[in-house]
């Protein structure tokens, strides 16, 4: 098959990653990477990265990119995902992007605020600020009052990227926000789906998925990554099982706790992914209420084909 670009989101542990691999072997095509978390090269086993026989199986794109340390948005993951899907076209190779990530499928379809880029020694230093999180939403205050009423004053992701955009642009963020939004080009031939398992579907596969990284090492992983890192603020920091298993292995929860806290939050995770794909993205990625199995995986990838097949 010549070109295009097949969409596969939807919520955590509803099979993604193996339709992906699926379709890919039927096509020739190329895997990249739509999960904000997975773009880090730090603790593949608890980010649910491709394994080996992953990579074996299909070429990827945008897996474990970037250090623990380095700030990402979804502009820089565009950015990157442009030059991707440029080079596959021109060799005639079908994109498959997949991904739970919201925010990055929306991005992609519907295009973001032409916002220049951030002077480096600016964002280095706003985030090396020792300030409290409280005082900087204050400075946000003055410079772009309409972002920091909508911010909470402890959210300090998004009030530095507040900062750094209206000091290096002059302009605040919300006025950049409010310009038509600029779409990357996309090939004319595209198909999507969205698997959106019920709460009830994905719950035993969120368990069994954690369960599996236990075997694999989860907990030496996050060992060895947390005395890499001195027990630094990372990106990862907010990882599902980053905390809770890192207070198992500070001795103050066991590891029965530390899994049951993960599965809550992990299942609530996924909740919200329900909700943003239904209600932001049903148009472009049609809404499956399944989760990838083998005697599904087959007429899913077959559908998937078919649409790219028909798209215009």
């Amino acid at each position: 098959m010549t070109g295009g670009l097949v969409l596969i989101g939807g919520s955590t542990a509803s099979g993604k990653s193996a339709l992906a691999l699926a379709l890919a072997e039927r096509i020739g095509g190329a895997i990249v990477n739509a999960d904000s978390v997975q773009l880090y090269r730090d603790l593949p086993i608890l980010t649910a990265r491709p394994d080996a026989s992953d990579l074996a199986r299909a070429e990827h794109h945008l897996y474990g990119i970037l250090q623990a340390h380095e700030a990402s948005s979804v502009a820089a993951w565009l950015a990157r995902l442009e030059l991707v899907l440029a080079r596959l076209q021109a060799e005639g190779r079908p994109a498959i992007l997949t991904g739970g990530t919201g925010l990055y499928f929306k991005a992609l379809l519907e295009g973001l605020p032409a916002i220049p880029e951030i002077p480096p020694e600016l964002r280095a230093g706003l985030r090396a600020d020792p300030a409290p999180t409280e005082a900087l939403h204050a400075r946000l205050v003055r410079l772009d009052p309409r972002l920091a009423a909508r911010l909470e004053p402890g959210d300090r992701q998004r009030i530095l990227r507040g900062l750094e955009v209206v000091l290096a642009t002059g302009r605040p963020l919300t006025a950049w926000q409010a310009d038509p939004p600029v779409r990357p080009p996309l090939p004319e031939r595209r198909a999507g789906i969205a698997l959106l398992p019920p709460a009830d579907l994905v719950l035993p596969r969120i368990e069994r998925r954690l369960d599996a990284m236990l075997e694999q090492g989860l907990l030496a992983e996050l060992e060895a990554f947390r005395a890499r890192t001195d027990d630094r603020p990372t990106m990862l920091a907010r990882a599902d099982g980053v905390a809770e298993f890192g207070a198992h292995l500070d001795g103050r929860i066991d590891l029965a706790e530390a899994r049951r806290f993960t599965v809550i939050k992990v299942r609530r995770y996924a909740k919200r992914q329900r909700t943003f794909f239904r209600g932001q993205l049903a148009q472009a990625l049609d809404p499956h209420p399944v989760a990838v199995a083998p005697a599904n995986i087959d007429a899913l990838a077959t559908a998937l084909l078919r649409g790219l097949r028909d798209a215009t």
